[in-house]
C-alpha cells in the first residue's frame, strides 16, 4: 500500500562477501542466498490493510485502459508517455528522449510515493530483477514469486494483484526465484513463470485469460525472462542450462495461447549446427544452451534476436566434443517463422560458463563512414560483442586466436577474440591466486593434503588441479540489461570482475537424476557474486573501446536506463539508486536509499507533463543484498526522502569452512517438518529441494558433516565458509528445525 510516510519496520538479512561452490561447504545457504527478512509487520491492522487494499482495486479497476494489439511502430516508438516492453522498445536500448529531468536538476528528484507489493518475493530465495512496464496511468511489475501488481502511477494504490501460488516444491531453480519482466498487448498481461507455464492475465483485472505449458519444471524447464508482445504473438525462451535441457524459444498466439512456433538452441538432426554434436551419444538432447532474456526485433529486417546460455554440463566437455552450436551465441531468426538466419558464437565449446544471458541491444551507428545497423551483448567473459545485424558479422575485428587445449575437455583449438580491450583485465594476479587458494584449504577434509591451486587465464582449460580464472562463472555482465543512448552513442554496461578456481573431474549424473538434479559436470572455488568487483563502463560502440568507467568494491549487479537528459541511472547492492552524466560519468549526480538492494533497472516516463522515474528495490539473491517489497516512484515534485537502508550486513566478518565454529547454543530436537518449510525459503534455490545441490550449492545428501547435529547448528548459527550468520536472522527454534532436518533426513538421503 503506497504511503507518504514509510512505517518502521525491522529488516534482517545477511550480506555475504565471499562463497566457495565446492562440495563441503555452506549447509545452509551459499552467496546465492541471502538477505531473508523478517520481522515484517503482522500486527492487527494487516487484515485492514489487506480489506482497504481490495476496496482500492474494486474502485480503481475499471480504471486501465486496455492496451491496444501495439502495431511495430507502436513498439519502435521511443518512449515518452509509456514504456511498453521490457527494453523500452523492440531495440532493447532502455533509453527514452524524455529532459525534463537532466544534469543540472537531477539532484531534486525525491520520491512520489513508495509501495509495499504486500511482502511478495521478500524471503531469502527470491529476487527482485523486474523491470515495470507503463501504460496510460497503470503499471505492470511482479516480483521474484511470479505475482504481478497492476499499481496506480498517480495514488500507488495496487488495483490488481495476480497470485502465482507456485508450487514450493519446484527442484530445479537455478539462480534464485525470479521474474525478469511481463510483456502488454492486446488487453493483456503476460508473464512466464518459474513452474514453465507462460500466462496471460485479463489487464483490467489480473484474472488469467490463458496459460500455456512452455516446459516442465520437473524436467529442468523453468522461465525467468520476460516475454514479448509482437505482431499478435508472444515470445518466451526457457531456462535450465544447469538441469540438462534442450534450449528454445517459442512463439504463441497472444489471443489463444496457441503454440506457433519453436526454435532449438541445440539443433537436431539435419538441422545447421547438429555436426557440432557429438554423432557417438545423445548429448545435443540435453545440450543445455537456455535462453535468459528477452529477445530484441527489428521490423524491418524481420528478424528477432537473442543470445543463450552454457552448453550442459557446465564445466565438463569430455560428453560433448565440438563447438556445440548454439550454446553460448547470438542468434537471428525470422520474427513470423522461427527460421533460422544467422549465428555468431561467442565461445566454442564452452567449459568455463561463459554463457550470455544479457538482453541484445540494437543501435544505428556510423562506423568508417558508413551507417551500420549494429547490435551489442555484453557477455559473461567480459566482452561486449558488437555485430552488423544484418549479417551476423562483427562490426570491429574478432579474431579467432589459438588458446591452451587439454584433451580430456575436447577443448576447442581457437576462440573468437575482439580486437579491442574487455571491460576490466582477465589477468589472473597472485592476490587472486592466494584468494582461491585460502578458500580450497579450509575445506579440505580432515587429513587430507591442501589441494593444489595454479594460475590460469581467460579459455584455460582445466582438470583435477584447480585452476584460477578471470572472469569465473558470474561475469563479466551476467544477467544485468545494458542501455544505449543514441545521443552520446554510447552503450552503458554493468560488470564484474569474478575470480573462481576451476576443476572437473568428468563425473556422469546417477542413472534416473537428469532434469531432476543440476549437472555443472564439476564444482568450482570462488569468491561469490556480492564481493566481486564492480564496473560500470560506457562503451562506444563504434570503437569497443570505453570512454568512461566507475569502480566499485561491491559488484555491479542492477540493468540501467539512460535519457535524453543526458543521464544513465543505475542501482547499488547497497539500496542506492544513482544518476550519473551519460556523456562524461560524472557523478552519481544524484543517490537516493530504496531501503532494499537496488538490483532491478528504472523505468522512465512522463504523466500529465511530468517525468518520472518507477523502481522496484526488492534485493538479489545471488548479489545478497537486502530484501525487500519497495515500489518507488520519482519526479522533481516528489516529497518523499530516501529512507534507511535494509537493515546491516550480517555476513560481514565470518570465517571459512573449516575453521571452528563458535559454541553453538543448544535449545534441544527440532522438528524436521517445521525445519523443511525453514529449508524452502531459505535454502532449496542453492542446494535444491531434495539437497542433492542446485544453483552451485553443494549435495547434502551423504555429507558426513551434514549427519553431525553440533556441526550443523555451528555452521547454520555463526556462519563461515561463504554463508553468513544466521544467528540474527533466524529464531534459534528456526536454527533447530532446519538443523533437524539436515541432519535427520536431507543428509541421510531423503529417508
Amino acid at each position: 500500500m503506497a504511503r507518504a510516510e514509510r512505517r518502521k519496520r525491522s529488516w534482517y538479512g545477511a550480506f555475504l562477501d565471499a562463497g566457495i561452490w565446492v562440495l563441503f561447504v555452506a549447509l545452509l545457504l551459499p552467496a546465492a542466498a541471502v538477505g531473508y527478512v523478517i520481522g515484517k509487520e503482522q500486527g492487527s491492522d494487516e487484515p485492514a490493510r489487506e480489506a482497504e487494499q481490495a476496496a482500492d482495486a474494486a474502485t480503481q479497476t475499471p480504471q486501465i485502459e486496455p492496451a491496444p494489439a501495439f502495431s511495430a511502430d507502436d513498439l519502435m516508438e521511443e518512449p515518452t508517455e509509456a514504456w511498453l516492453t521490457n527494453g523500452g522498445t523492440l531495440m532493447n536500448q532502455r533509453y527514452s528522449p524524455l529532459d525534463e529531468i537532466d544534469t543540472d536538476n537531477v539532484g531534486d528528484l525525491k520520491g512520489v510515493w513508495m509501495t509495499d507489493l504486500a511482502g511478495s518475493g521478500a524471503a531469502a530465495k527470491y529476487s527482485a530483477e523486474a523491470q515495470p512496464i507503463v501504460y496510460e496511468g497503470t503499471m505492470y511489475v511482479p516480483t521474484g514469486a511470479d505475482d504481478v501488481f497492476a499499481v496506480s502511477v498517480e495514488t500507488g494504490k495496487i488495483l490488481w494483484r495476480y497470485q502465482a501460488n507456485l508450487d514450493q516444491k519446484i527442484s530445479t531453480v537455478c539462480c534464485g526465484w525470479l521474474s525478469r519482466g511481463v510483456a502488454l498487448g492486446d488487453g493483456k498481461v503476460y508473464l512466464g513463470q518459474l513452474d514453465g507455464s507462460l500466462v496471460a492475465l485479463d489487464q483490467k483485472t489480473g484474472k488469467k485469460a490463458w496459460s500455456a505449458q512452455v516446459g516442465a519444471w520437473q524436467e529442468g524447464y523453468t522461465i525467468t525472462a520476460a516475454p514479448l508482445y509482437y505482431d499478435g504473438l508472444v515470445y518466451t525462451g526457457i531456462s535450465g542450462g544447469e538441469f540438462s535441457i534442450r534450449g528454445r524459444i517459442q512463439a504463441y498466439d497472444a489471443k489463444t495461447g496457441k503454440e506457433v512456433w519453436r526454435f532449438h538452441t541445440v539443433p537436431g538432426p539435419g538441422e545447421t549446427g547438429h555436426d557440432t554434436w557429438p554423432k557417438n551419444n545423445d548429448s545435443w538432447e540435453h545440450g543445455g544452451a537456455p535462453v535468459w532474456q528477452t529477445p530484441a526485433i527489428d521490423p524491418e529486417l524481420g528478424l528477432m534476436y537473442f543470445s543463450t546460455g552454457n552448453a550442459s554440463p557446465d564445466l565438463d566437455g569430455s560428453r560433448r566434443a565440438g563447438d556445440n552450436l548454439f550454446a553460448a551465441s547470438i542468434v537471428a531468426v525470422d520474427a513470423k517463422t522461427g527460421e533460422y538466419r544467422w549465428h555468431f558464437q561467442q565461445v566454442h565449446h564452452d567449459i568455463w560458463d561463459y554463457d550470455s544471458p544479457s538482453p541484445i541491444v540494437l543501435f544505428d551507428a556510423e562506423i568508417d563512414g558508413e551507417d551500420r545497423k549494429g547490435l551489442g551483448e555484453a557477455s559473461k567473459t567480459g566482452w561486449v560483442y558488437l555485430l552488423d545485424r544484418e549479417t551476423g558479422e562483427p562490426l570491429l575485428p574478432i579474431d579467432e586466436k589459438a588458446v591452451p587445449q587439454l584433451g580430456s575437455q575436447a577443448t576447442a583449438k581457437t576462440q573468437p577474440i575482439p580486437s579491442y580491450p574487455p571491460l576490466f583485465s582477465h589477468d589472473v594476479t597472485d592476490e587472486d591466486v592466494a584468494a582461491i587458494q585460502k578458500l580450497a584449504n579450509a575445506n579440505a577434509k580432515d587429513g587430507q593434503p591442501k589441494p593444489k591451486v595454479v594460475k590460469g587465464g581467460i579459455y584455460t582449460p582445466f582438470g583435477e588441479t584447480i585452476t584460477v580464472i578471470v572472469p569465473g562463472p558470474q561475469g563479466g555482465t551476467n544477467w544485468q540489461p545494458s542501455s544505449y543512448n543514441p545521443e552520446t552513442g554510447l552503450m552503458y554496461v554493468c560488470a564484474m570482475r569474478s575470480v573462481s578456481g576451476y576443476s572437473s573431474k568428468n563425473e556422469d549424473l546417477p542413472e534416473g537424476k537428469r532434469g531432476q538434479t543440476a549437472d555443472l559436470g564439476s564444482v568450482f572455488t570462488t569468491t561469490g557474486f556480492g564481493a566481486q568487483e564492480g564496473y560500470f563502463v560506457a562503451i562506444d560502440v563504434t570503437t569497443g573501446e570505453k570512454v568512461w568507467e566507475k569502480r566499485w568494491p561491491e559488484s555491479c549487479y542492477s540493468g540501467s536506463v539512460t535519457t535524453g537528459g543526458n543521464l544513465v541511472f543505475v542501482g547499488r547492492n547497497g539500496g542506492q539508486l544513482e544518476a550519473y552524466n551519460a556523456e562524461t560519468g560524472e557523478g552519481p549526480l544524484w543517490s537516493f536509499q530504496t531501503g532494499a538492494g537496488a538490483n532491478t533497472t528504472a523505468t522512465v516516463f512522463e504523466q500529465d507533463g511530468s517525468q518520472y522515474l518507477a523502481f522496484l528495490a526488492g534485493g538479489n539473491a545471488l548479489a545478497a543484498t537486502k530484501h525487500g517489497d519497495n515500489l518507488w516512484l520519482f519526479s522533481l515534485e516528489g516529497t518523499m526522502d530516501e529512507v534507511a537502508a535494509g537493515g546491516e550486513d550480517e555476513g560481514e566478518g565470518t570465517g571459512h569452512a573449516g575453521q571452528s565454529p563458535a559454541e553453538p547454543t543448544d535449545e534441544g530436537d527440532g522438528d524436521p517438518e517445521a525445519g523443511a518449510a525453514v529449508w524452502s525459503d531459505n535454502c532449496a534455490g542453492c542446494h535444491g529441494l531434495n539437497g542433492g545441490g542446485a544453483n552451485g550449492g553443494p549435495s547434502l545428501v551423504g555429507n558426513e558433516a551434514a549427519l553431525d547435529p553440533e556441526r550443523v547448528r555451528a555452521q547454520v548459527t555463526n556462519g563461515g565458509g561463504g554463508m553468513p550468520a544466521f544467528k540474527d536472522t533466524l529464531t534459534e527454534k528456526q536454527i533447530g528445525d532446519v538443523t533437524a532436518y539436515v541432519t535427520e533426513q536431507l543428509a541421510k538421503g531423503g529417508r
